[in-house]
């Protein structure tokens, strides 16, 4: 058990020491933009006393004629994609809620609309290192992911 346990530290360790090294690869990676909901009856949870954060993502709704609220959120998943400097990116978006997403993605000047039930994909070459905002500008701050490149050694 500990010569596996050293084994796989040792690995780790030649991973880290080589990540950004290895030749560019061509990456496709889907990602969806998703609405997780919630709800409850207010027989069983209280509504919030303290309503949500401002900004289109965050959906908090008063209790209907049953009593019944719901709190939703929108999101990318996944919220970080790892892609390294040189690789040839394919973002595949996916819309499955919401009508409809604004999207930027910073320092690669890609911009776009996502609609329900379609597919949008977005090619580059990840030729810069860094942290780069994906942004839907309709349901910022909560649809926001990054796109993770790390760079050449």
């Amino acid at each position: 058990m500990k010569r596996c346990i050293a084994y796989a530290g040792a690995a780790i360790a030649v991973a880290v020491m080589l990540g950004g090294t290895a030749r560019a690869e061509k990456r496709h990676i889907v990602v969806t933009a998703v609405e997780p909901k919630g709800g409850a009856s207010v027989e069983k949870e209280p509504f919030p006393a303290t309503p949500l954060p401002e900004g289109g993502g965050y959906q908090l709704k008063a209790p209907n004629a049953e009593g019944r609220w719901e709190v939703a959120v929108y999101v990318f998943d996944p919220r970080q994609i790892f892609v390294n400097e040189g690789d040839e990116v394919t973002l595949e978006f996916v819309g499955i809620n919401g009508a409809s997403h604004p999207i930027s993605i910073g320092g690669y000047d890609k911009s776009f609309e996502l609609k329900r039930g379609q597919s949008t994909r977005v090619t580059f070459t990840a030729d810069k290192a860094g942290i780069f905002p994906i942004v839907c500008a309709t349901h910022h701050p909560t649809m926001v992911a990054e796109l993770i490149v790390a760079a050449k050694r």
